[in-house]
């Protein structure tokens, strides 16, 4: 078997590109002990095959594979060394004992520098005379501890390095190898004036490098510096079959390693000069793939710059957006969740960045009339437009949503995009995907981020600042989505009484949800003075469906006021298995108005009851234990029971979210938040805030 290795290994072993100067000659590089191992190279394949000694450089997994073990990139190191003249059959009748010297040796860019403490003269060994360089000798080395040796082969010398492990010596063999092909290879890019034979060092640099088992950032770098500063030459810039074949070449190479800045910006012109090459679609796709799942834009802008080229390249084929859109598809994947975590961010980088360089780039043209800034526009909005629909197609994935809409939310956008028309055309669709998901952590991305903060909400209001001529369709829709869901409460409606006048307007229009939110302001005392409030009753009853609504308002209040009536018990418990409709049913029958305590403990109520118990204005004492009631509900009543002193909150659904709320209840003494999934994080916050708060027990809690 063993045999039978060693003729496959050697069959198929391949000759290292060793191009140095004034001699063509291919040499092979090999190891051999106990077996036979053979890294070698050709002009377009490289590979490595191994014995199945357990003793050779590379190691067999458990599967049967061959793994190749990579090593650092090694500079310097002490070893012995031999140096003999080059004699062809009096070596082999020498035997190295007591010979070896103990030398430092550097690895430069053009030479192997030795130096000894014993001699205060230095060797050097020259890359450009160096012929030969094996980790096996040719010459028979009569000693039991010799068998470590890498051999250089001068014109006039033969250089035997004697180091104390395999794995040393290993490393310093390949560490010279990849130091030594540099400097050749550096030297005939540099020299060659005819592009065939550039081509072809091209290849067989990139070669070496996919095959030496080095990891380093020299190695990660080298090649595609020095490709590309001699590609971008003067006489080298007429001739686009070379860049072409160039880029084609080094595609296996990007795949692998990241490029330099210097790189990236040679691949960034190529793709801005040919946007409708094949090199760009057929090349680049894996190469910007790798990018945008693995690279931080943040630590190199020309990686981010050249993404952006390459979207814009795909934006110039003939299916354009539709070129995009499946790019992006292809980015996310086809499963529900994409497995990528910086693809999202990457690309939204890129977007901001592509818009925002637009009009930095349009602010700086000094347009006479609204034709010449219409003509700018229609020559140069193709990057605008491909940007903001990426945007548009991010926001129709699931999992995106809810991130996108948070990056968005503070408007990262220069005023100018707000007024501009096809801008805002695209981009409103972005924000209706955002309103109509279900997720109310989604939709509420379109309200600003922190108070006196526009958000989308209010720059897509009726007269608002972006230019949007829908008649107040964007901003209804939002609206809509809003009061019908989750802001529905006070606080939310006392923030929007500057768009008070808006909300009028369209309420005379007859949009409903104008209608609706104008009725929840009376439910809810929301109008900030009385001139206001009266003129918002005149506009409900102008219409004929407002004024039916505003009937019903009355109703509720005739009924509110009645809840409210003094008199009635002071405590109230409902039966068990009571639910929502049994407590409001309970609540309309009577006054109320001297509730102090009410007990719906081991009942089937759930958040919802809260509208029904914030009618309540006495309660100070409030039991939902072991029920439905959670953080919604929390919500609710810590806007309207600031008075409340007593909670129990014991076997509730109740989540740190919820916990925030009551920081509202200034007067609060008492709570229990027994075997609740409560944090202890979330506990000592609430205490801090709430300086009354007596007792708070919290057995069996999350945290």
């Amino acid at each position: 078997m063993e045999n039978q290795l060693k003729s496959a290994s050697q069959a198929s072993a391949i000759r290292f590109i060793s191009s140095s100067v004034g001699d063509n000659s291919d040499y092979n590089y090999s190891t051999k002990y106990n077996g036979s191992m053979h890294l070698a190279l050709s002009s377009n394949h490289a590979q490595t095959t191994t014995s199945a000694n357990k003793a050779d450089t590379q190691d067999t997994s458990s599967h049967g594979h061959c793994i190749q073990q990579c090593y650092k990139l090694l500079t310097d190191c002490d070893v012995q060394v031999y140096r003999a003249r080059r004699r062809k059959y009096i070596l082999a009748k020498i035997h190295f004992f007591r010979r070896w010297i103990n030398y430092h040796i550097r690895l430069g860019q053009s030479e192997i520098t030795l130096t000894t403490n014993e001699t205060s003269t230095d060797n050097s060994i020259a890359f450009s005379v160096i012929k030969d360089i094996s980790v096996r000798s040719k010459f028979k080395i009569i000693h039991r501890n010799s068998q470590f040796c890498i051999t250089i082969v001068t014109n006039d010398h033969i250089n035997l390095f004697k180091l104390n492990t395999r794995d040393l010596r290993d490393q310093l063999f390949y560490s010279m190898k990849w130091k030594l092909n540099k400097f050749k290879f550096e030297h005939n890019l540099r020299s060659t004036d005819n592009s065939e034979i550039l081509l072809k060092e091209i290849k067989n640099v990139v070669d070496f490098t996919m095959a030496i088992p080095i990891e380093d950032v020299e190695i990660r770098y080298f090649p595609l510096e020095i490709i590309c500063e001699i590609l971008q030459k003067q006489e080298f810039n007429s001739i686009p079959f070379v860049y072409e074949n160039a880029i084609e070449a080094l595609a296996p190479l990007l795949e692998k390693k990241y490029p330099s800045p210097e790189a990236y910006d040679f691949f960034t012109r190529y793709c801005r000069d040919s946007p409708r090459s094949p090199i760009v679609l057929d090349m680049f796709a894996l190469s910007v793939q790798k990018i945008l799942k693995h690279t931080d834009f943040s630590t190199c802008l020309p990686i981010r710059t050249l993404v952006q080229e390459y979207l814009l390249s795909l934006n110039s084929q003939n299916d354009g957006l539709q070129a995009v859109d499946n790019f992006i598809k292809r980015m996310h994947s086809p499963t529900m969740v994409c497995p990528f975590l910086r693809v999202l961010s990457n690309l939204i980088s890129v977007c901001l960045a592509g818009i925002y360089s637009f009009f930095k780039e349009r602010k700086r043209f000094h347009f006479e009339n609204e034709d010449s800034c219409r003509e700018y526009d229609t020559k140069n909005e193709s990057q605008l437009i491909c940007y903001t629909h990426i945007l548009q197609t991010i926001s129709t994935f699931y999992d995106w949503r809810h991130q996108l809409g948070l990056i968005l939310q503070p408007i990262p956008f220069p005023g100018e995009a707000l007024k501009h028309g096809r801008f805002i055309e695209i981009y409103k669709n972005v924000v209706k995907n955002l309103v109509e998901d279900p997720r109310c952590e989604v939709h509420q991305t379109v309200l600003g981020r922190c108070e006196g903060k526009d958000g989308w909400f209010e720059t897509f209001c009726f007269n608002g600042n972006a230019c949007c001529n829908d008649d107040g369709e964007m901003f209804s829709q939002m609206l809509n989505k809003l009061i019908s869901c989750c802001c529905r409460k006070k606080s939310f409606l006392l923030s929007i009484n500057k768009l008070l006048p808006s909300l009028m307007l369209l309420a005379l229009r007859g949009r409903q949800s104008s209608l609706d939110t104008l009725c929840a302001m009376l439910d809810l005392d929301a109008v900030e003075n009385h001139d206001n409030k009266l003129k918002l009753i005149s506009i409900l009853k102008s219409t004929s469906n407002g004024s039916n609504m505003y009937a019903d308002a009355c109703a509720r209040q005739r009924v509110l006021k009645q809840i409210q009536q003094k008199g009635g018990p002071r405590e109230l418990t409902l039966a068990p298995n009571s639910i929502d409709i049994d407590l409001a049913g309970l609540l309309s029958r009577g006054p109320f108005g001297n509730l102090e305590s009410l007990n719906l403990a081991f009942t089937d109520v759930t958040s919802a009851c809260a509208k029904y118990i914030i009618k309540l204005p006495a309660l100070r004492d409030l039991n939902v234990r072991s029920t439905r009631f959670g953080d919604a509900g929390l919500e609710l009543i810590s806007e309207h029971l600031n008075q409340l002193e007593i909670l129990n909150l014991s076997e509730t659904p109740v989540t740190d979210k919820g916990l925030t709320y009551l920081a509202n209840m200034k007067m609060l003494r008492k709570l229990n938040l027994n075997s609740t999934n409560i944090s202890d994080l979330a506990i000592l916050i609430l205490q801090e805030s709430l300086p009354t708060l007596e007792e708070c027990e919290i057995l069996y809690t999350n945290g």
